[in-house]
């Protein structure tokens, strides 16, 4: 068990590494923002925002694969002869999997936390993670539902696609798109978290090797959808706080003082 956990962890590391340079390569931020100079102010005025279909290139040969992976008699087979691989090694079964999708994006706000600075401040980041995490659960909850492909260890039919590993690949982008301009390798220290969480889905006998793959591709492409996405729905919070504040600045109130009942009007200047 432990060869096999340092062997996962160094493909890993590899891949990780492979996925940072390609995605450095492919992902272009094209959203204009100052650098916030303290984590509780908001990120000023987003000018443009153009999705770079470069960057989706990787999630799309991704989710192909899983795809593919459903109908074609090679793919099916490397899915059962990977699944007959792990049960020889009979691997502990082990729960982290729950807990690691989740931890690159843990990962982000404690470094903000202890002044490692990322790309947006704390409302912005979390107005695009929760985009990412909603974007990545329409992709995956209705999929199941209709694809209905059996789990291997046979609990249910929902085992396509992985919706921990969109979960863990969606986190490991959202720490990648924060940090790349500022530091590469720390950007892309969540890729291996997210690759031992999927790798732990097919060890816990929970999903194929198709829909782990098609899961990282979900979450590549959700959190991508989510920085695109982002400059649109803050414009549109933001439009909501202004109408809120207008309608705040004039107020009309009953008041009732010393037995004398009477209107007031309040007008904020």
């Amino acid at each position: 068990m432990k060869k096999q956990f340092q062997k996962t962890l160094m493909y890993a590391m590899i891949l990780s590494a492979a996925l940072g340079r390609i995605n450095a390569q492919n992902t272009t931020d094209t959203i204009n923002v100052q650098k916030p100079a303290q984590d509780s102010i908001v990120t000023t005025e987003i000018q443009k925002s153009k999705l770079n279909y470069k960057s989706l290139i990787i999630p799309t040969a991704f989710i192909a694969y899983g795809v593919a992976g459903l109908s074609i008699k090679n793919l099916r087979q490397l899915n059962l002869s990977t699944k007959d691989e792990i049960n020889e090694h009979q691997p502990k079964k082990i729960q982290l999997d729950n807990y690691t999708q989740y931890a690159p994006a843990v990962m982000v706000y404690g470094l903000n936390a202890i002044g490692v600075k990322g790309k947006h401040n704390l409302r912005d980041r979390t107005i695009i993670y929760a985009s990412s995490q909603l974007i990545a659960a329409a992709f995956t909850m209705p999929l199941k539902y209709l694809v209905k492909e059996e789990r291997p260890d046979g609990s249910n039919t929902l085992s396509f696609p992985s919706g921990h590993t969109a979960t863990a690949f969606s986190s490991a982008q959202f720490m990648f798109r924060e940090y790349k301009d500022t530091n590469f390798w720390l950007s892309i220290s969540g890729y291996p978290v997210a690759i031992f969480t999927g790798v732990y889905r097919m060890l816990n006998d929970k999903h194929w090797l198709g829909d782990v793959v098609a899961g990282a591709g979900f979450g590549i492409l959700s959190t991508e959808l989510a920085y695109w996405l982002f400059p649109k729905i803050d414009n549109l919070l933001r439009g909501k706080n202004k109408v809120k504040n207008s309608l705040s600045s004039t107020m009309v109130m009953p008041f009732y003082q010393n037995k004398i009942v009477g209107v007031g009007l309040v007008k904020t200047f």
